[in-house]
């Protein structure tokens, strides 16, 4: 048993929300109990005692769109990349990326992107990879990171056209592979969605193949519309009809589809995507980043589209997307009252209620038989603080770095600001090797 404690608690819990003097209880993988720290302590004299040092307990949060692909582009300049456009950006910077990374470079990837996740308090990631250099065996790979450091995943590839029939064909067969493996397991760690890049990289054929391999097994992790390229490749070479439509054509949308971005989306494709029951997934700092536009999240909300929160590798810092999402929906409406309900819905209830779907487990939430995956904000308080205004000091007063604790599956990982689970200073130094590997091939130049 661990007991989590000298602490505020908050739940997310709405019949228990907020502890004043609280504590976690945890046995194996779930959450035993959460209530008054001295009542728990009394009864469980002989757990393992985790000091919140007055911090903030709270669940984990979870990152549902993200790219380890990109884990060792920090810093990273190439020779002659000055995109215009997103297109460009695309060419000249993150496909260069995949096109060179073996399955050493996907694992350094998996390394990084996942160490600093656990620093921020994300204890669940939903990663859409891409490593066109060597494709079979790689989400295995990210797999075997994921397992060794502890967070929970949910792993796809990226399928595209555009490096030709033979490397879709083994990013169809590695989705396929890894869903089959995933559905034989229930460890509640590992799952698998059916990736898809973007509908300007998938003919029809393509699309037809995923369904048919895929086979009902998973859901599909697609990116529409995130740029106007989806937009005019579908309108002017298949057949006139939108991104959305083409989707639904080929059986890829539903309940348990991710699609990320949907900037670009019609109201008609709007109705589409709401009638399916398919999701959306919003990066609010990668869409600025990347000068591709401001989605209609206000929109889709109205319409009762379910909308999630994720990074696209732009950080790995939910509270400070959350942050962004509420500066851009603001500055895009011309209203200061906008958003706050929809921001907090994303990161708060439909991130934890997809995790709770493709994990089986109930995530995101302090309450007896939950996964036991609790996070400690460092947190001085000097205003009045409690489950009433939660939110409004996790936005304005937390970023991820104020993060000292990450427990995830009942195992801590990160304490009092250490990895205490496995070996950082070998991990990094192994990474750094990788990364210099990566750029070297990039620049054509030692590191």
């Amino acid at each position: 048993m661990i007991l989590v404690g000298n602490g505020r608690v908050i739940t997310r819990d709405p019949a228990s929300p907020y502890f004043e003097h609280g504590a976690v209880l945890i046995d194996g993988d779930k959450i035993a109990a959460v209530g008054d720290e001295s009542a728990l302590r009394a009864a469980n004299p002989d757990a393992d005692y985790v000091d919140a040092h007055g911090g903030v307990i709270m669940p984990g949060l979870v990152n549902c769109h993200t790219h380890i692909y990109s884990g060792l582009a920090r810093g990273l300049s190439i020779k002659g990349c000055n995109p215009t456009n997103f297109l460009e950006n695309l060419e000249q910077q993150w496909w260069k990326i995949d096109d060179n990374l073996t399955l050493d470079g996907t694992r350094a990837s998996a390394y990084a992107t996942v160490l600093d996740s656990l620093r921020d308090g994300v204890t669940t990631i939903f990663d859409h990879h891409a490593s066109f250099c060597e494709i079979p065996g790689s989400l295995f790979a990210i797999k075997d990171v994921c397992e060794e450091t502890g967070i929970r995943a949910c792993l796809c590839y990226e399928t595209s056209d555009r490096r030709g029939e033979e490397k879709r064909d083994q990013s169809i067969a590695e989705n396929a592979e890894f869903a089959r493996w995933a559905a034989t397991q229930d460890s509640g760690m590992i799952a698998a969605m059916f990736g898809g890049h973007a509908t300007f990289t998938l003919s029809d054929e393509t699309m037809d193949k995923m369904a048919e391999a895929n086979d009902g097994l998973t859901g599909f992790h697609i990116h529409v519309c995130e740029g106007m390229n989806d937009v005019w490749d579908s309108r002017l070479n298949r057949g006139g009809i939108s991104p959305i439509e083409r989707l639904l054509q080929h059986d890829l949308l539903g309940p348990r589809t991710m699609l990320g971005h949907c900037i670009h989306v019609t109201p008609a494709e709007m109705d589409i995507i709401k009638e399916t029951g398919t999701h959306i997934v919003n990066n609010p700092e990668s869409n600025m980043g990347n000068a591709v536009g401001c989605a209609p999240v206000l929109e889709f909300f109205r319409r009762g589209i379910p909308v999630h929160m994720g990074t696209d590798a732009y950080t790995h810092d939910m509270l400070e997307s959350l942050k962004v999402f509420l500066i851009i929906q603001r500055h895009n409406a011309a209203m200061p009252n906008v958003g706050w309900v929809e921001a907090m819905t994303m990161l708060f209830q439909n991130n934890p209620a997809m995790a709770s779907e493709y994990f089986g487990r109930t995530i995101g939430l302090l309450a007896p038989g939950a996964a036991a995956d609790v996070i400690v904000m460092d947190y001085p308080v000097f205003t009045p603080f409690s489950d009433e205004n939660i939110d409004g000091h996790m936005l304005f007063g937390m970023m991820g770095k104020n993060c000292r604790t990450t427990i995830v599956n009942g195992k801590v990982l990160y304490k009092d600001r250490e990895f205490v689970a496995f070996d950082e200073e070998r991990i990094n130094a192994w990474t750094l090797e990788q990364s210099k590997k990566l750029w070297g091939e990039l620049n054509e130049r030692s590191y």
